[in-house]
């Protein structure tokens, strides 16, 4: 049976680490992080992450009910990093593009740690203050609140999916990302009408498209969506 998680008030060591820190659930969490960018998913595990706070791996349960427990607080902490960057202006379409590029800059910003944590729901504080803000932003506008769900569910599936899936290139080697990269110039670019006549007549802008993120063309679809079905409330 799991260790019951310690709260927050009686978490605190009363010694220091070996590294003369005392831990706590945001330390904890950055060097997670860290380790992620270092050693990618496989090497985030309770003893080397003890290993580099410079504490017993018991200890993290403290804080945490299991690793699986931590993985969720990394994503909720990259959710906050995306709403302590991002400022309201009160003009809907603004706010909801600003928020949206700020979701997917948060999580590129920690490819190992998005491709981990992505596809969670974290049901913690900065997570819960996100979805409240960007149903608060529909809501505002003026959409009925079926809408403003349906919505919501498509603009923050979409920012978590393509942050996924640019962080899972960003995740890979330069060496072999740029080798997929360079395909539409190798490969694509090369296909010959006959045989490929669409691919042969976009190439050169394939080519110039693909290796850069599509989210920024599908975020700004949904927002003409979401504009076009206040214009019919």
């Amino acid at each position: 049976m799991a260790k019951p998680v310690v709260r927050d008030g009686a978490r605190r060591r009363r010694r220091p680490t070996r590294q003369g820190t005392v831990l706590s659930e945001t330390l904890i969490v950055d060097t997670a992080l860290r380790l992620l960018r270092e050693h990618g998913g496989a090497g985030l595990t309770a003893r080397r992450l003890g290993l580099a706070l410079g504490a017993d791996p018991s200890t993290l349960y403290r804080y945490f009910a299991g690793m699986d427990d931590l993985t969720r607080a990394i994503g909720d902490e990259l959710m906050g990093r995306a709403l302590e960057s991002w400022t309201a202006t009160g003009r809907w379409r603004d706010d909801l593009r600003a928020l949206g590029l700020a979701v997917h800059s948060a999580y590129l910003a920690h490819p190992q740690a998005a491709v981990l944590t992505a596809s969670r729901v974290t049901g913690r504080p900065r997570e819960i203050a996100v979805d409240e803000t960007i149903l608060g932003i529909l809501r505002g506008a003026g959409l009925p609140d079926g809408d403003a769900v349906r919505i919501y569910h498509t603009f923050i599936d979409q920012s978590l999916a393509f942050a996924a899936l640019d962080a899972g290139a960003l995740a890979l080697t330069e060496e072999t990302r740029a080798a997929d990269e360079d395909l539409w110039g190798t490969t694509y670019a090369r296909l010959p009408a006959t045989s490929h006549p669409h691919i042969a007549a976009t190439a050169r802008l394939l080519t110039e498209r693909m290796p850069h993120s599509a989210y920024p063309g599908a975020l700004e679809m949904l927002l003409e969506h979401t504009e076009a079905r206040l214009s019919r409330s």
